[in-house]
């Protein structure tokens, strides 16, 4: 593959937009398979790191700073990087724009296990890799969890199974997918990166819309939404869906804790999900979609089983993080939208004190106040500009039945969780909203907040 990856690359003008992560194992394939290719690589950041990464190389160009994106139409290929939004972008010739994520599905797909959703791709994701990996070795994980594709390729054989989380940003414009997709669900997020919420379910889609007679997508047929993309995009792959509310014909449903396989009227008994650490009903769609793929993978349902079993959940998802002066702290700082904070609480049951806010993207939080009026909640500590204006929202509905308080900083929020919180009960950072301002990423934030706990 590494060789016609190198005859693809060859003879043609190249352009490397952006210079993350991504950007850079791009620039390390290219530069060793081509080592004296002319390569322009272009950054809005002035202060990109690019001479660490390419010093000495005479046959590198930088771009930087504010006309970072000149003269891009008068290259041959123009290898784009997820962070950067096609807004920001001169119209490109399609057969032009490709991206790392395009080039490997391309190459290697037919060894690909790819996974979107707006909530549940890292779980998701990591569980395949974990229940693949019970029976066999010759497996990788790539994507969005943070290691891109080209940074391993070496360690990629035929046989080998690549397990790829894929974001929106890096599906966006794709013309190929993977041979199996999983498509895991919609919800607003990243409305300032396109152009409409239609938008956006275009570009996860394209997980999907490439594929053949021989592919298989994996999807979750409890939300209307994926199942009209399907209907309107007339797809030749095998469908196999799954669901928490419907007896299926065909792929996985669960029916009060047990999870069931079915192929047609082969009924097939998987998994007792008070046998898994991965908490909440909305993890047994991510448990049901690792399961389709794993038994699409030949794993044998003993080690499927026992990968269940012993699969640890990721940090800063309804992360547990101790008990302190009885009081029990989760970090949920993954939750940046008002679903997947209302399916945290739902999942913990015993919550007093919820932490919510941070920066605001202008979503809609009138139903999450509904829903947090209708909890068992006592005390709510709204953060930043985002909890502003859900506070806003709660008090203009005339509610009055909870503690509300209204903080600047994720220490002042801890701190009155520390007063208020009932011994014994939860306080929960679950923000609905994105992490920006405040610090670097939902990472840092859930360290942060483990941090302060602790102290």
């Amino acid at each position: 593959m590494l060789e016609q990856l190198k005859a693809f690359f060859e003879g043609k003008s190249i352009v490397i937009l952006g210079f993350g992560v991504e950007g850079k194992a791009t620039y390390r394939l290219i530069r060793r398979l081509l080592p004296e290719m002319e390569i322009v690589v272009a950054d809005g950041n002035e202060k990109a790191d690019m001479a660490e990464i390419a010093q000495g190389d005479v046959h590198c160009r930088f771009q930087v700073g504010e006309n970072y994106t000149d003269n891009l139409t008068d290259f041959d290929m123009v290898i784009k990087s997820p962070g950067i939004s096609m807004k920001e972008l001169p119209k490109i010739d399609e057969e032009k724009l490709t991206s790392q994520t395009e080039l490997f599905i391309r190459f290697y797909r037919n060894q690909i296990i790819g996974i979107t959703g707006t909530k549940g791709k890292s779980t998701t994701s990591s569980l395949i890799y974990h229940l693949i990996k019970q029976h066999s070795d010759d497996c990788v994980l790539v994507g969005n969890i943070g290691t891109p594709p080209f940074e391993i390729i070496d360690s990629i054989g035929k046989d080998t199974i690549v397990v790829y989380e894929l974001s929106s940003h890096q599906l966006e414009h794709i013309k190929v997918s993977p041979h199996v997709a999983i498509l895991l669900n919609f919800f607003q997020e990243h409305l300032d990166h396109y152009a409409s919420y239609e938008k956006y379910q275009e570009a996860k889609f394209n997980i999907a819309l490439h594929q053949t007679a021989e592919d298989f997508l994996i999807y979750n047929y409890d939300y209307a939404l994926i199942r009209q993309w399907i209907e309107k995009s007339e797809l030749t792959s095998t469908l196999i869906p799954f669901s928490l509310n419907t007896k299926l014909k065909r792929g996985a449903f669960a029916k009060d804790s047990t999870i069931y396989q079915i192929d047609r009227n082969d009924l097939e008994y998987i998994f007792n999900s008070e046998g898994t650490q991965l908490k909440g009903r909305h993890n047994f769609l991510n448990i049901m979609a690792a399961v389709c793929a794993a038994k699409l993978c030949i794993v044998p349902d003993d080690k499927i089983s026992n990968g269940l079993k012993s699969f640890q959940p990721l940090e800063h998802r309804i992360e547990y993080v101790g008990t302190y002066e009885q009081i029990k702290y989760y970090n949920d700082s993954i939750s940046t939208i008002p679903e997947a904070t209302m399916a945290a609480v739902n999942a913990l049951k015993d919550v007093d004190t919820l932490i919510l806010g941070g920066f605001d993207r202008g979503i809609c939080y009138d139903d999450l106040m509904d829903f947090v009026e209708n909890i068992e909640v006592s005390n709510v500590i709204f953060m930043d500009e985002a909890g502003k204006r859900m506070r806003d929202i709660y008090l203009k509905k005339s509610y009055g039945k909870k503690n509300i308080f209204s903080v600047d900083t994720l220490k002042e929020a801890v701190g009155l969780a520390k007063q208020h919180t009932a011994k014994r009960k939860i306080c929960l950072l679950s923000p609905a909203a994105a992490s920006y301002g405040m610090f670097k990423n939902f990472e840092e934030r859930g360290e942060a907040f483990k941090q302060i706990v602790r102290i």
